[in-house]
């Protein structure tokens, strides 16, 4: 947590997000951030940022450290600081985070913030075993120590690695989990399906209004998020079969209602007031006014419940209710995890017992919440998720009158999740 009157977020562009194995296929991470970083860069008109920070959460084994590589390549100059950063869905906002902890109004002052997934592009590595193997069969120096390694090879260790969208801990997906967690909250497929329908609703009216088209570039032939449906009702969701738990005959949890696989990059600015002279006038900015980051035990609570316990605390700490915050941007993970976190936070039980804050906020405006879409309609690249997110509620935020507020809240694997207040000036 950190409070200060000279931070300040700018708003940044992404590519169009797409479904996994869609338009955006032929690219890996790298190739989706390049043209992002090199569209921020080229708003500087020459100027540059003290560093750089960038985040993926699928690896790859062919770079180590993707924020370098991604200015390289982009064209930054070689002698400014890039450092990567990861935390699950909440990748890129918790490197806001980090970069606005660094933001000292002296020698760091403007930060290049972002992230990307390419879910289309997963490396397949070797089981540990054989990579074993194969490293010692390397380093062997002659050919009958290599014919004695090969005899060595168990069948058995033959095996290759895919990365699986799973918690470590408890070997379940994030879907399992949040089944879980909606079932025991109470959680209706009907309100679930009402939630992703409001997103694919406010998506499509924010992109045929014009919100997204300064926050978007094409690449890759794409224009516009392939993901959102103008098509879609409830009779059409309703119709989905349940994707997670598919045999107790309770699952509620379904493609429509789900944030689907995704292939996209984003990025942000973050900066001291000194920070904001090299950007253009008409970016949107906004300021970066406090932050929470909190972690719970997912062996007791639901594994994305984190966010509902940092809300009633940064709001605590500021002396804000919800009527307080005139702009709400929720991850959408799934529309059921945002029916736990709002069910949870109108709780003052929970609040008290579990958030450890006892105090009325007061009644949540549902009307208020991601009112031009969600991570259900517009997709979900969970490293790119935080700088989309915080980007739009940015621009959306900075047209409002002086002093209103936002706040932005990502949850993420391994029972964490980040949450950012931000106030229009």
């Amino acid at each position: 947590m950190r409070r200060s009157a000279d931070l300040w977020l700018a708003a940044g562009v992404r590519t169009p997000f797409a479904k996994v194995d869609g338009a955006l296929a032929a690219l890996d991470a790298i190739d989706l951030s390049v043209p992002v970083a090199r569209h921020m860069l080229a708003e500087l008109g020459g100027a540059r940022p003290d560093f750089a920070v960038w985040g993926v959460v699928v690896p790859s084994l062919t770079w180590s450290n993707i924020a370098r590589e991604v200015m390289m390549d982009a064209g930054l100059d070689a002698t400014i600081p890039a450092f990567s950063t990861v935390m699950a869905c909440s990748t890129s906002m918790i490197g806001t985070i980090e970069a606005a902890g660094m933001i000292d109004g002296e020698s760091y002052n403007l930060a290049l913030v972002g992230g990307v997934d390419s879910l289309s592009r997963v490396q397949v590595g070797l089981g540990q075993q054989l990579s074993d193997w194969l490293r010692k069969f390397q380093q062997a120096r002659s050919l009958g120590q290599k014919i004695d390694h090969i005899t060595a090879l168990h069948l058995r260790d033959v095996r290759l690695f895919i990365p699986a969208i799973s918690n470590r801990t408890t070997g379940l997906s994030m879907g399992e989990h949040t089944e879980i967690t909606a079932k025991e909250w109470q959680i209706g497929r009907a309100e679930q399906d009402e939630i992703a329908l409001a997103s694919h609703r406010n998506a499509v009216a924010a992109w045929e209004c014009g919100f997204f088209d300064d926050l978007v570039i094409e690449i890759a032939g794409t224009r516009r998020d392939t993901i959102p449906r103008k098509d879609t009702s409830l009779e059409r969701l309703a119709k989905l079969q349940p994707s997670f738990d598919r045999t107790s005959g309770k699952g509620t949890l379904t493609a429509g209602n789900s944030s689907p696989l995704t292939d996209g990059a984003a990025a942000l600015w973050v900066a001291s007031s000194k920070g904001l002279e090299k950007l253009p006038a008409r970016t949107p900015r906004v300021k970066l006014v406090d932050w929470e980051i909190a972690s719970v035990d997912f062996r007791v609570e639901g594994l994305l419940m984190a966010p509902a316990f940092a809300i009633p605390r940064l709001l605590a700490r500021n002396a804000l209710g919800y009527g307080d915050i005139h702009l709400w941007e929720i991850h959408e993970a799934f529309a059921a995890q945002v029916a736990f976190h709002l069910k949870a936070l109108e709780s003052a039980e929970f609040r008290r017992s579990k958030a450890g804050v006892d105090r009325d906020f007061g009644a949540f405006p549902r009307d208020r919440l991601n009112p031009n879409g969600g991570s259900t309609a517009i997709g979900h690249p969970f490293g790119a998720t935080g700088a989309r997110i915080l980007s739009q509620a940015v621009k959306e935020l900075a047209a409002m009158p002086k002093g209103q507020r936002a706040i932005v809240s990502i949850c993420a694997d391994g029972g964490q999740g980040s949450v950012c207040l931000l106030e229009a000036a």
